[in-house]
């Protein structure tokens, strides 16, 4: 009887030590959020800022700067919340993927989905190709998502012909991923520089281009698509059991591997078709919430969302203020960020990998 209070009390310690840790990302995210808008080639103090969100909600109670508040909402927060909901769409996908293919290096960059909506945004930039009856507007973007999916299909398609294990999925996704870097290049030098120019700057990601439209759209599947993934949590965590041990407790792991690459596919196309390819924060931020939450996925889920979100939001600002006048595109950013990481992991995690 004893043991079962201190077991309970050693449960609920931890629970509430994960729960404070989580809480703790949203004042800090808001505290990043007013910093990014705050920051830029016209400096605004964040008293200015909160005055100019308020008075967006509130025109009536609350008096603000015009040039303040017209550079705040239109041509700042748009961007700021593109990074917030493409930080969130990568992170959340970047934990499925590695634990539904059991690999701490796998993301939606290195197994090739943001490779993959590259090679479309090449295609509709150089030459027109995409979706018939797209807009021109909407046809990088269109084009981007669709060739994400299609990278999705494939690794899933080909992973069927061997059986639908982790490693067939991860060797297929680094294949595709070598695939379509090899094509975006072959598409980059058959074009003029004002087509090249315009396509590197794509594949360097950018939240630059950020405009209203596409936030909205972003929003929406990040609304729908996240719960979806959220429900099937507890799932997840018996799939870092093993296969066999998921399939003990009543889990249907193909079906359920299939539906979350559809889910990890729809954030990823979504995120890269607006902003460009943006690397390791997928990568990176399912780490860091793991340091501190562990494997249950009720809590690495959100932690995840959070830490990808402040990582953009923060690499965007690093990016503004850098070398200003000049902004450095995020991805670049992002890039010095995760490399570091990425080799740490290897380094550190060598034993269990080769």
């Amino acid at each position: 009887m004893v043991r079962d209070l201190r077991a309970r009390e050693l449960y609920r310690s931890i629970i509430r030590k994960k729960l404070i840790f989580l809480s703790s990302l949203i004042p800090l995210l808001f505290f990043i959020v007013i910093m990014a808008v705050s920051t830029g080639s016209a400096s605004i103090p964040p008293s200015e800022v909160f005055s100019a969100i308020l008075k967006k909600f509130l025109p009536s109670y609350f008096y603000c700067n015009e040039r303040h508040y017209l550079i705040v909402w239109e041509l700042r927060m748009p961007v700021i919340l593109m990074g917030l909901l493409v930080g969130i769409a990568l992170g959340t996908a970047g934990t499925v993927m590695q634990t539904i293919l059991n690999n701490p290096l796998a993301s939606p960059y290195t197994l090739g989905l943001s490779g993959g909506a590259g090679f479309g945004a090449a295609l509709a930039i150089a030459f027109g190709i995409g979706i018939p009856y797209v807009g021109y507007s909407f046809l990088i973007a269109v084009n981007a998502f669709f060739f994400s999916l299609l990278v999705c299909l494939l690794i899933y398609l080909i992973s069927r012909l061997k059986g639908a294990t982790s490693a067939t999925m991860v060797l297929t996704g680094i294949a595709l991923m070598y695939l379509f870097s090899s094509l975006v290049s072959l598409t980059q030098y058959f074009v003029s520089d004002q087509v090249l120019q315009e396509i590197v700057f794509w594949l360097f990601g950018s939240l630059s281009k950020a405009t209203w439209a596409g936030v909205y759209t972003v929003f929406a599947v990040v609304l729908v698509v996240c719960p979806l993934i959220t429900m099937n949590a507890w799932k997840l965590t018996a799939l870092r059991l093993g296969d066999k041990s998921a399939e003990g407790l009543g889990i249907d792991v193909k079906k359920l591997r299939l539906r979350l690459m559809v889910y990890i596919s729809l954030l990823t196309g979504v995120a890269v078709c607006f902003t460009g390819v943006i690397g390791f924060i997928g990568l990176v931020s399912p780490h860091m919430a793991r340091m501190i939450v562990g494997e249950d996925h009720r809590y690495l889920l959100p932690g995840s969302c959070l830490i990808g979100a402040i990582l953009l939001i923060s690499s965007n600002t690093v990016g503004k203020i850098i070398i200003a006048p000049f902004i450095l595109p995020v991805g670049i950013v992002t890039s010095f960020i995760g490399v570091p990481f990425f080799l740490y992991l290897i380094l550190s995690k060598r034993r269990e990998f080769w």
